[in-house]
């Protein structure tokens, strides 16, 4: 079985390399083309197609995306483009082909109300640009009638490129004191959790179909973006780091103190329930991948 990756060389597509690798040969596309690799350029759906035609993959798992969630409001129709409009095409070549789709969404979809982790047959209502160019990007694959996954995850992190872990230790080195936002809640969530999860849900939906649909893929637990930065800085500290601010050095402030270009949702809680049901899986808290995250970050130093 051939496997077409988009955006293998981001944070969930390195992961994916070698989670999918048992199911069948992996062919990497990266965002951008280089000697380790083709690209795939989503900003162009119209040439990926053709790509992948040449390719004839069985499956298609597309971790590809535009992820700048502030910039988004200033270019809303390349966001659409590469997050709504290529997803559609992808879905498309994979009705005709009988290929599977796998897409990665977001919590985005949702407006962020209330305190209840949202269900995946809630009411959507995005907040900003980069949601909405998901969430229509959901919308295409649903209509175009393909063998499809949809992964919608939040608070993504792994131990390549930039992410909060490390800017946490980064600042706490330079600083005494900290401010963190405290009402923004959710789900860190590991991008090798997200790839080991994808890979059984696809075998599994493989075989059975009816499997087929949007799913919650998160880790287990919630926590506010300040809990998340005392956590780390806790863990960095009993792991003999040398850090000017602690973990009580860290003091909370509502997200209205730190305007941004696209507005958050508060409650980022995705509920999994659905997941977890139909594919046998049990997903660990939180917690557990940010201290494996640390490991690896604070081993690469």
């Amino acid at each position: 079985m051939k496997i077409a990756l988009l955006g293998a060389d981001g944070q969930v597509g390195w992961a994916l390399q070698r989670a999918l690798a048992p199911l069948g040969e992996v062919l990497a596309l990266r965002r951008v083309p280089s000697p380790g690799g083709p690209g795939a350029d989503l900003a162009q759906p119209e040439q990926l197609v053709e790509q992948l035609r040449r390719m004839a993959p069985q499956v298609i798992v597309n971790a590809a995306a535009y992820t700048a969630v502030d910039k988004a409001e200033a270019e809303p129709e390349l966001a659409h483009t590469v997050n709504a409009l290529a997803p559609a095409a992808l879905a498309s070549m994979a009705e005709a082909t009988g290929a599977w789709l796998v897409h990665y969404s977001t919590d985005y979809v949702f407006g962020g109300q209330g305190q209840a982790p949202h269900r995946e047959d809630d009411h959507t209502s995005p907040i900003n640009a980069y949601g909405r160019s998901k969430l229509a990007g959901e919308q295409l694959i649903r209509a175009s009638g393909c063998h499809h996954l949809i992964l919608r995850t939040s608070w993504v992190h792994g131990s390549r490129g930039g992410n909060f872990a490390r800017t946490m230790l980064r600042l706490a080195a330079e600083r005494e004191r900290l401010t963190v936002v405290d009402d923004q809640i959710g789900a860190p969530t590991g991008a090798d959790l997200l790839a080991d999860v994808t890979a059984h849900a696809l075998r599994q939906a493989l075989l059975a179909p009816i499997l087929g649909g949007t799913y919650h893929a998160v880790a287990g637990g919630a926590v506010s973006w300040h809990g998340y930065a005392r956590h780390v800085l806790g863990w960095a500290k009993a792991h003999g780091v040398a850090l000017k601010a602690g973990p009580n050095d860290v003091h909370p402030v509502p997200s209205r103190d730190f305007p941004t270009p696209a507005q958050r949702p508060l409650n980022s809680r995705l509920d999994t329930g659905k997941l977890r049901s139909n594919f046998g899986l049990v997903l660990p808290d939180w917690a557990v991948g940010v201290d494996r995250l640390l490991t690896e970050v604070l081993g690469q130093r």
